[in-house]
């Protein structure tokens, strides 16, 4: 991307020469995936892009510490699951998901590139890519790990943020992407559109609660319902307060999730064969 320079880890940068030399050493290649969807109507829909960037930056980490890694183009449009409704979006259904992903690391290993991460950031890209790397490794051996980039920061906001402020936050809508955002992208930020954190909508049918994307409670039973997220969240909110995203907040996200993900690239490399 532009401003890299030394070394080169994203791959559409880097030319047919220095690819030939540079991938016969079969270095770890991060595959970033995200999704274009409602973030909310203050956040860049485009989420991809913080998943592209951050794994540049994973893989910059992994390389200062002596794990020659790349990362791919990213995958920016993701699984269909609930965010149909939004104009302008764009999703692949499941099974041609599936099929891109296969051939992508068919095209992968075909020239001995083997040692491969996916970098994801969208929650319909997890059974894809589940479904790609258990087919792989029956078929070849090679485990292909999957990092799932806001499960590992809504893990972590807890203990980075404290336990209120984290539990206020957390949210589709909210944290962890809009503070990253705001971090990674400040100047794609819509800070005047930034609304306040709801609560997540009934189920007009049923007048059940809703308790996440496809479920709701009845009687502290969790009961499965069908509908996409404009009839659950809020202008694509999802129970977490925007207003207390921050740059700062975004920072300490992007540090953690750069210093876990490249440990763990340095940790994988180091386990399989080059």
């Amino acid at each position: 991307m532009a401003g890299i320079t030394e070394p080169k880890v994203h791959m559409g940068t880097i030319s047919g020469g220095e690819g030939r030399a540079l991938y016969a050493a079969n270095p770890v290649v991060l595959l970033p995936m995200g999704s274009h969807e409602d973030q909310g109507p203050h956040a860049p829909m485009g989420d991809y892009l913080l998943a592209e960037k951050l794994a540049e930056l994973i893989a910059l980490a992994a390389c200062a510490k002596g794990t020659r890694t790349v990362c791919a183009p990213v995958l920016a449009f993701g699984g269909a699951d609930y965010f149909g409704p939004m104009p302008g979006g764009i999703a692949i259904t499941p099974a041609t998901l599936t099929a891109v992903i296969g051939d992508m690391v068919d095209s992968l290993h075909r020239n001995g590139l083997t040692r491969i991460v996916f970098v994801n950031g969208h929650g319909g890209n997890v059974g894809p890519i589940a479904e790609v790397a258990r087919e792989a490794y029956r078929r070849t051996g090679h485990v292909m790990p999957s990092l799932y980039l806001w499960r590992i920061a809504y893990a972590a906001m807890p203990r980075l943020l404290g336990a209120e402020k984290a539990k206020a936050v957390a949210g589709h809508g909210a944290d962890p992407v809009t503070s990253t955002a705001m971090h990674l992208f400040p100047e794609l930020v819509r800070h005047d559109l930034v609304p306040d954190g709801k609560p997540l909508k009934r189920c007009a049918e049923l007048d059940i609660p809703f308790t996440a994307l496809g479920t709701g409670s009845f009687d502290g039973a969790e009961v499965g319902l069908p509908h996409e997220y404009e009839a659950i969240y809020n202008d694509g909110v999802a129970g977490g307060d925007p207003r207390l995203s921050s740059k700062e907040t975004g920072r300490t996200l992007t540090d953690y999730l750069v210093d876990v993900c490249s440990r763990f690239v340095v940790h994988y490399a180091a386990r399989t064969k080059a």
